[in-house]
């Protein structure tokens, strides 16, 4: 575990850069490239502002659609720590995702006690990595589920 953790922390420098990369295609194409990875569910680009910094982030996510909403999982590969957009979303928790072509206003909201029960095993039955890599750490990762907000009519 150890090993894995130390090899994981030296690997978050060219994990960045590697999303960058992820971001401007799926930008570029509009979901076409970066949407579907083989063997993965789909994936949104998040966008949220940094709780301390107030610089807007984008951080590319798989989710589990559920009711109209998208489920993340705050899994961040078994790591002991909770990845900093779930920090963001506490303290900001308005914000926007792009799926494919479309860009969606959601709000944020933590699974709470009984979502989370229900959520769980289905997010874990969707993705296998989650599930392994909740066998990687003792926390519980944080589900999130991000509702469309309506549309502000003027």
């Amino acid at each position: 575990m150890t090993e894995r953790l130390s090899l994981t922390d030296r690997s978050w420098p060219v994990q960045g850069r590697l999303t960058q990369v992820h971001v401007a295609l799926y930008r570029a194409t509009r979901g076409r490239v970066g949407r579907h990875i083989p063997g993965r569910p789909p994936i949104l680009l998040l966008t949220h502002v940094g709780a301390k910094s107030g610089k807007k982030r984008t951080t590319t996510l798989c989710y589990l659609p559920h009711d109209g909403s998208f489920v993340v999982v705050g899994a961040k590969s078994g790591y002991p720590r909770n990845p900093g957009w779930v920090h963001n979303l506490r303290a900001f928790p308005d914000t926007e995702v792009q799926v494919g072509p479309d860009t969606i206003k959601v709000h944020a909201h933590e699974a709470d006690p009984e979502e989370r029960q229900r959520l769980s095993p289905e997010a874990a039955r969707y993705s296998a990595a989650w599930g392994r890599y909740q066998q990687r750490t003792k926390r519980a990762f944080p589900l999130v589920l991000l509702t469309p907000r309506l549309r502000e009519t003027g």
